[in-house]
C-alpha cells in the first residue's frame, strides 16, 4: 500500500495555498516528541541524554494536539524516545486521525506486537519502524542482540492487521553502497513495507559513539553507488527525486530548517529537530524570532556535515513545486 493518493493531494493542495498566499515559512511535517524516555541506547542517538526528572516526563495528550493544530502541518511525525512507552500514545494518534492529520508514528517495534490492539488501521495513521540495516548490522547500531528479529516479527504482524507500515534507516560510516542495497531489496521485496526513508546520520554532540558519522562528501559517494544503475526506482522509497539527487551530489540546496519543526516537552525547539539552540514557547515565537539565517553549511559548522532528510526534504520538495518538470517526476515515480 503506497502513500495514498488522496494524501498526495491534499499536500499538494497545501503547498498550493501557501505559495498562493504568499507564505514565506510554513511547516510541512511536525516533529512532535511526547517524551524522551526510550528502552534502546543506540549508539548514534543524541535524543536520550537527557536528566533522569525529563526522562521520566509525558506530554500530556492535550498539549500535543495544541501543538499541531497550532502550527497547521498536515502530517505528524511522533518521534521521542520511544514513542509506545508513551501511556496515552494511542490517545494522541486518534485525537490526530480524527483532525485527518497524516500521523507517522517512529518506532523501534519493541512493543509494538503487545500495543497492536490500541490502534486501528487508517489512510491517515502509519507506523514506521527503524531499521539501520540486515540482523548483524542493525543489532549493533542499537547496542541490543535480537532487535532486528523483534523488529520483523512485529511489522508482519501489523501489515497482518491491515496496518500501513514504513521504515526509516539511517546511514553511518560502517555501511556500504552493498549494505544499503540489501536492507532496502530485504525491506522493499521480502517485507513488502509500503514506504522507506533513508538518510545520512547527523552528528549528535552527545551521541555515545563520535566516530561513525558521515561527512558531506562520504555520504554522496556512498548513495551514489548504492543507487547505480538506476536501483533506487526499484525500491518505494518514501522521498522526493530532488532529494535522492541531493544524496547522491547530482544537485545541492540550503536546509531548510522551519520546514519541518519540532515540538517537545521543552517546547518547541530551535532551530531543528536535530540542535537545540533553546526553545520557544508559541510556534508564531519560533518563526518569528529564530535567526535561520544563521544556521546551515558554511554558517554553523554544526551544519557542515548535515545532509538529513528532516533538513534538505522540505527544500527539495519546495523545488519540486517551482518546476512543472519536477513535479510530473514526483509524480511519476510515486
Amino acid at each position: 500500500m503506497p502513500v495514498p493518493v488522496r494524501q498526495s493531494i491534499r499536500i499538494g493542495a497545501y503547498l498550493a495555498k501557501q505559495k498562493l498566499k504568499r507564505v514565506e515559512r510554513f511547516p510541512l511535517i511536525v516533529e512532535l516528541e511526547p517524551l524522551f524516555q526510550c528502552n534502546l541506547a543506540c549508539v548514534g542517538c543524541g535524543k536520550i541524554q537527557q536528566p533522569d526528572h525529563v526522562l521520566k516526563m509525558r506530554m500530556p495528550v492535550e498539549q500535543a494536539i495544541a501543538a499541531v493544530e497550532e502550527c497547521g502541518a498536515p502530517m505528524v511525525s511522533i518521534a521521542g524516545g520511544e514513542p509506545l512507552i508513551h501511556p496515552e500514545i494511542e490517545k494522541i494518534v486518534a485525537e490526530l486521525v480524527k483532525r485527518k492529520r497524516y500521523v507517522y508514528l517512529c518506532t523501534n517495534a519493541l512493543l509494538l506486537e503487545k500495543k497492536l490492539h490500541l490502534f486501528e488501521p487508517s489512510e491517515y495513521f502509519a507506523f514506521t519502524v527503524h531499521i539501520d540495516g540486515l540482523k548483524e548490522r542493525h543489532d549493533d547500531s542499537v547496542d541490543r542482540e535480537g532487535v532486528f528479529d523483534k523488529a520483523v516479527e512485529a511489522i508482519r504482524a501489523a501489515k497482518a492487521a491491515g496496518f500501513r507500515v514504513t521504515t526509516n534507516t539511517t546511514v553511518f560510516t560502517q555501511d556500504s553502497p552493498e549494505s544499503v542495497r540489501d536492507v532496502l531489496d530485504y525491506l522493499n521485496d521480502e517485507l513488502e513495507i509500503d514506504d522507506m526513508m533513508i538518510s545520512p546520520a547527523y552528528a549528535y554532540e552527545k551521541a555515545p559513539d563520535q566516530d561513525h558519522f558521515l561527512g558531506v562528501e562520504q555520504t554522496r559517494k556512498l548513495f551514489r553507488e548504492a543507487f547505480a544503475d538506476g536501483r533506487r526506482k526499484h525500491w518505494r522509497l518514501n522521498h522526493s527525486p530532488l532529494f535522492l539527487d541531493f544524496l547522491e551530489g547530482k544537485t545541492d540546496y540550503e536546509c531548510t530548517p522551519w520546514g519541518i519543526p519540532s515540538y517537545s516537552l521543552h517546547g518547541w525547539q530551535r532551530p531543528c529537530y536535530l540542535m537545540a539552540d533553546g526553545y520557544a514557547t508559541t510556534y508564531r515565537e519560533l518563526l518569528e524570532t529564530t535567526d535561520w539565517d544563521s544556521y546551515g553549511r558554511g554558517r554553523d559548522e554544526r551544519c557542515d556535515n548535515c545532509m538529513a532528510h528532516c533538513g534538505y526534504e522540505p527544500t527539495a520538495v519546495l523545488a519540486t513545486t517551482q518546476s512543472l518538470k519536477q513535479s510530473v517526476r514526483a509524480l511519476v515515480s510515486s
